[in-house]
């Protein structure tokens, strides 16, 4: 055989050899990555999965920018309609849309003649309103005006919502801090047995009291923080209402949320901050927003999640 191609063939099965022995190695210790073709999401990928969710919710048609109105009902008649003085003003329908009479906590609709009020698609007759507090509320439209029941505390009042409204119309979006991996933080979940009773006071003044199944323990710049979730009503993740040195800054004023999910294994949670969001009375006045206790007030400034919304309430 001639000697370059000797030499060739040699230097070529080296390389082979080569190659395939750094393959082999490369896969070793793989299998806490993404299998072959497989994407794993990035941080940023995964915060704008997370934002058009968001925001689709939001702009949807019975989201938050939908809210037209919220009334307080008194004991017996509270008349519905857009007629001045109805104690239930709708932004639209007709003058006269019927009667809620009120009992101590039972609420019933009276539908007035030729009211065009429905209920799943079917003329309303006289019945009994279930509340947002006993199940899925009954739910009264008229048009693109919907209305029902919500309870909180001792009040028991109207949220009346509208597709047309024009804060739907006109939202043009939330600005965002930008995603950084600094705030994605691990904490440490020390449960609380039995779980915690926490007084939560909300923004039209009721104090509501909710359960905190433990204390998320965690640590920024040197910093021990900590922050007391709850756990809402038929939900299995943790809801975080929080306040920081940015907010009534650069963030809204109230405070902000955030979820988390419980530990699966072990007492590790991730909170991440970049998904830290305005609550819906950011948007509206109508909204009966949760407020964060005094725990949950952070001294440091977390700019990540959502910033304060500029076409809201003032």
């Amino acid at each position: 055989m001639n000697a370059k191609i000797s030499r060739a063939l040699i230097l070529a099965v080296a390389m082979t050899s080569l190659i395939s022995a750094c393959g082999k190695k490369a896969s070793i210790g793989s299998s806490d990555r993404a299998a072959p073709g497989v994407q794993t999401p990035s941080l940023s990928d995964e915060v704008a999965t997370w934002r058009a969710k968001r925001l689709s919710r939001l702009k949807a048609d019975d989201g938050w920018l939908t809210l037209a109105g919220l009334y307080w009902l008194e004991e017996g008649n509270n008349r519905v309609g857009t007629e001045p003085g109805s104690e239930v003003l709708l932004p639209k329908g007709v003058k006269s849309a019927g009667v809620l009479l009120r009992k101590g906590r039972e609420v019933r609709f009276k539908p007035a003649t030729n009211s065009q009020v429905t209920v799943n698609d079917q003329p309303a007759v006289s019945m009994a309103l279930i509340s947002d507090k006993n199940g899925e509320p009954t739910m009264l439209r008229i048009g693109p005006v919907s209305f029902y029941l919500i309870e909180r505390g001792d009040r028991i009042g109207v949220r009346v919502k509208d597709t047309e409204s024009e804060s739907r119309k006109n939202f043009q979006g939330i600005e965002m801090f930008p995603v950084d991996p600094k705030w994605n933080v691990e904490a440490t979940f020390e449960p609380y047995n039995p779980p915690k009773e926490i007084p939560i006071l909300n923004i039209i003044g009721i104090v509501e009291t909710m359960r905190s199944p433990g204390v998320l323990k965690f640590s920024i710049d040197g910093k021990q923080l900590s922050i007391d979730p709850v756990i809402e009503e038929g939900s299995d993740e943790l809801f975080l209402i929080f306040k920081d040195a940015t907010s009534g800054r650069s963030t809204y004023g109230a405070g902000r949320y955030l979820y988390a999910s419980m530990p699966k294994s072990g007492n590790k949670v991730m909170l991440n901050f970049n998904k830290a969001y305005n609550p819906p009375c950011a948007f509206t006045p109508f909204a009966t927003c949760p407020l964060p206790p005094l725990q949950n007030r952070l001294s440091i400034e977390i700019p990540a999640g959502e910033k304060n919304f500029a076409g809201g309430p003032h």
